[in-house]
């Protein structure tokens, strides 16, 4: 279970932002984690939970923004999500779309409040 490491990178990163802003409290941190990552977002948030639990980090709140796979059609231009791995583009028809989103493994917000 490689999400385990993740949270540990995660929380390395809130605790760097976190000596960025000396006395904030921290609230929140989000994530992006695509369908394609191979991330398992309830696995993720369980060992952050795990990691964090009895720590100064208990009450900083996990948000987990789920990205689906999208792509896009080089010949009409058209970007659309990827439904049952049907990767034909629903304006056109044309079968070779390029994958354009659905990788998504990022931080993508800590929320803090100055005190």
């Amino acid at each position: 279970m490689h999400e385990i490491g993740i949270a540990q990178s995660v929380l390395e990163a809130v605790e760097a932002e976190a000596r960025r802003y000396p006395g904030a409290r921290l609230l929140k941190v989000g994530l992006r984690v695509g369908e394609l990552s191979g991330v398992d977002p309830d696995a993720l948030a369980f060992c952050f939970e795990a990691l964090t639990r009895g720590t100064e980090w208990e009450r900083l709140a996990l948000e987990i923004e789920a990205c689906p796979r999208r792509h896009r059609c080089p010949a009409c231009g058209a970007a659309f999500p990827v439904v049952d791995y049907d990767v034909v583009c629903p304006a056109c028809a044309n079968p070779q779309t390029e994958c354009i989103g659905g990788d998504e493994l990022e931080l993508a917000y800590v929320q803090m409040e100055q005190q």
